[in-house]
């Protein structure tokens, strides 16, 4: 029964996440107005704001004037359901599991939002920083540990957008500094190496794929939530792994 419950409780959040995708770079209201077709400007009934169902039941339309609705709004919420869920399996209920759930449900709008639009909205790293020594207190990390990695990640990301002028954003920035509270120092490490490996790979294939040239501007958001996240779960796994395959 929790399993659905956590599956079912991550499509709602999911939905709201939608709602903070589309509005928070527009600067708008995350309350006000209430839900409504982007294009034909009808309010929206309840039961066309059912996660999934009412995309599947709508046939990927509004229903007042037939516009196709993005695909975004059920990938977002079957997203958040299947990380919900399977948090849960591999944590079970333990106070990890939330403060990894707080992490995911960051990391979500801000992958959708930087590959979309190149940015990251200064509210949500203000919220990483607020949730990430949150997550601090219920992990009893060292509070010393936890500045030092919010510090170091923040600090490496600057000089690394110093020294390739621009190559880092100021989100980019500011989202390891928060990323890096969650961590502490030892798992930002980590965490970065990741971020940097990840990248590196997926704008390769995408190069070779034809995608994009060595040029373009591929946005870092992604590969920071990717690794910072990948470094919170299974970090101290791999750490071990790491110690027993090369340090012995």
């Amino acid at each position: 029964m929790l399993h659905v419950l956590f599956f079912l409780g991550g499509l709602i959040v999911g939905s709201f996440l939608n709602v903070v995708i589309c509005r928070l770079p527009a600067g708008d209201s995350l309350v006000l107005p209430a839900s409504l077709c982007p294009e034909c400007r009808q309010r929206l009934a309840w039961y066309e704001l059912v996660p999934v169902l009412s995309y599947l039941w709508q046939r990927g339309k509004c229903r007042h004037c037939g516009t196709a609705i993005s695909l975004q709004y059920p990938l977002v919420e079957l997203a958040t359901g299947a990380a919900y869920l399977g948090l849960f399996l591999l944590l079970g209920l333990q106070p990890k599991l939330l403060t990894s759930l707080m992490f995911i449900s960051l990391c979500i709008p801000i992958v959708v939002i930087d590959l979309d639009r190149q940015i990251i909205p200064d509210q949500l790293n203000l919220g990483g920083a607020v949730l990430g020594l949150l997550a601090a207190a219920v992990s009893h990390t060292a509070f010393t540990d936890v500045l030092a990695g919010g510090l170091a990640g923040g600090v490496i990301m600057l000089l690394i957008a110093i020294v390739s002028r621009g190559g880092m954003g100021g989100g980019d920035i500011k989202m390891m500094a928060w990323i890096g509270l969650f961590l502490g120092l030892k798992m930002t490490m980590l965490a970065l190496f990741l971020s940097f490996v990840i990248g590196g790979l997926a704008s390769l294939i995408l190069i070779l794929a034809g995608r994009k040239r060595r040029k373009d501007f591929i946005p870092f958001g992604p590969f920071l939530a990717a690794g910072g996240f990948t470094a919170y779960v299974f970090g101290p796994a791999i750490l071990a792994w790491y110690v027993q395959n090369f340090l012995h």
